[in-house]
């Protein structure tokens, strides 16, 4: 089993808040009550008080991802994520480009936000990166752009579980990795291509895992989200 860092299992999981409304993501929260600790708001929210939403929950005492992707110049990444840094999240996404991590390091200056570099998306396979023109794996193109995260100080990288082995035997104990796209055994996997469960994440080396609709959409969402805690826990 790969060398595990000491998170207690329950706060290994991150629940996606990807839900139409703060309403909707706050029945979410307090129906899961004190069984979950961390949670992700992305693009969906962002523009209908994510934001607000994210205050709301570090206030209350939970962790919060920022899963927001950012990608534009240098200068304005940087000026984003110093933005970003103010609100008291626990994780950023941005992507993994050489030029778009360092300007979001320089902007992160010595807050406590920690930065994710996106490799490739957990939708995308071998033919989705020869449309856009990459010959290459995806396996290949993941731990090249997770090399360039590590050397430009990032704290980690979001991977799916299917290269995570790789990337710990390459990248080391330390550096972080968060893995979306992961399924219980029996559950549909939606959009996702690069799937696995949450027990063969954990042994190939992810640090936190991302769930979203197995848990959200589930008829009793902290039963959900208790037998994936369980199998983080069989796992670790």
């Amino acid at each position: 089993m790969t060398l595990l860092k000491p998170i207690p299992a329950p706060e290994r999981l991150i629940i996606a808040l990807d839900v139409p409304s703060t309403d909707d993501a706050r029945a979410i929260v307090q129906e899961l009550g004190d069984a979950i600790t961390f949670y992700k708001i992305g693009l969906q929210l962002f523009p209908v008080g994510g934001l607000e939403l994210a205050r709301e929950l570090i206030a209350g005492g939970k962790k919060v991802f920022l899963d927001f992707k950012f990608y534009d110049i240098g200068q304005t990444v940087k000026n984003a994520v110093a933005s970003a840094s103010t609100l008291g999240a626990h994780f950023l996404t941005i992507h993994g480009d050489r030029t778009i991590t360092r300007a979001a390091i320089s902007g992160k200056g010595t807050s406590g936000l920690k930065l994710l570099a996106v490799t490739v998306l957990t939708s995308m396979d071998g033919h989705a990166l020869r449309d856009m023109g990459y010959a290459g794996s995806v396996a290949d193109l993941v731990l090249a752009r997770a090399q360039i995260a590590l050397e430009s100080g990032c704290d980690g990288i979001i991977a799916s579980a299917a290269e995570a082995a790789r990337l710990r035997a390459e990248l080391g104990p330390d550096f972080l990795i968060v893995t979306p796209g992961i399924r219980s055994a029996g559950i549909s996997h939606d959009d996702q291509v690069r799937v696995t469960t949450p027990g063969a994440a954990i042994h190939a080396g992810a640090d936190y895992l991302v769930m979203g609709r197995e848990i959200t959409k589930a008829a009793d969402r902290r039963a959900a989200a208790a037998h994936v805690v369980a199998q983080i826990a069989a796992a670790l």
